[in-house]
């Protein structure tokens, strides 16, 4: 929606109960952009007695003051309506923004159980065979980016390191080759999946099909039985007129003698 002159005001991403790391990430990079972030994460203090306050400290507290209050309304437009019931009580951003966040993201229990899902199935994911380099990475950085916004520290070098583990046999080589050559602590994943990919590619353009391979093996087996058979055949036609012959010759003899 358009504002006075030339600005214009962000468009806030609405949340609905679902998809709250998502959301978060969408409303800490908008609320940045404003300079309202610290009043969600820290917030501010009260001061009840103002007349101890320097001129400057009187200036610093009201500022904040207009902050917090244009961060919850921010908060509040950016929620639905059951929603918005859970937070209308909330005095300051930094509540209303730590009610969503225990309510959503969880208590530290459920984040510690849902840390160790995600650590698991980190740990046991593996590239299938019929899996292309884009899907697997896909597959591994949505496990990833989960880790992280739940607070798990993973650092590019666990991940690249995690990926060269998880690569079927085809890779071996190209595998081999990255933890010889490259310094994987310096080695960013986008480079590692370019290089992969790369090495995919060149596998593509040598592929053989393998219906063809099996016409081409069958046709083979075809044709050497045929020529196994046509051999026996004609050795077998020679035998039988030389027995045929000699037959001949022998009947010949008995009929002269008996003359």
């Amino acid at each position: 929606m358009a504002s006075n002159g030339n600005m214009l005001q962000p468009q806030l991403p609405r949340f609905s109960g679902k998809n709250f790391n998502q959301w978060s990430i969408q409303m800490k990079v908008l609320y940045g952009s404003q300079e309202l972030w610290d009043i969600f994460e820290r917030g501010y203090t009260e001061v009840e007695n103002q007349s101890e306050l320097t001129n400057q400290q009187l200036v610093e507290l009201r500022e904040n003051r207009k902050k917090d209050k244009k961060a919850l309304f921010f908060i509040y437009q950016a929620v639905d309506e059951f929603i918005f019931e859970r937070i209308s009580t909330a005095t300051s951003a930094k509540a209303a923004w730590d009610i969503l966040r225990s309510t959503y993201q969880g208590e530290d229990k459920v984040k510690m159980i849902r840390l160790q899902a995600l650590r698991s199935e980190f740990d046991c994911i593996k590239m299938k065979e019929t899996e292309t380099i884009e899907e697997f990475f896909n597959r591994i950085l949505v496990i990833v980016n989960s880790l992280r916004s739940n607070g798990e520290e993973v650092g590019d070098q666990r991940v690249v390191e995690k990926i060269l583990r998880s690569m079927p046999r085809k890779f071996e080589h190209i595998v081999f080759a990255i933890e010889e050559s490259k310094d994987l602590s310096t080695l960013s994943i986008n480079s590692l999946m370019g290089s992969l990919l790369s090495h995919e590619l060149r596998l593509k353009q040598f592929e053989v099909n393998p219906e063809e391979v099996f016409q081409m093996q069958t046709s083979f087996r075809g044709g050497s039985r045929g020529r196994r058979g046509g051999h026996g055949r004609r050795g077998g036609g020679r035998n039988y007129d030389n027995r045929s012959g000699a037959n001949s010759e022998n009947s010949q003899e008995s009929s002269s003698l008996s003359r």
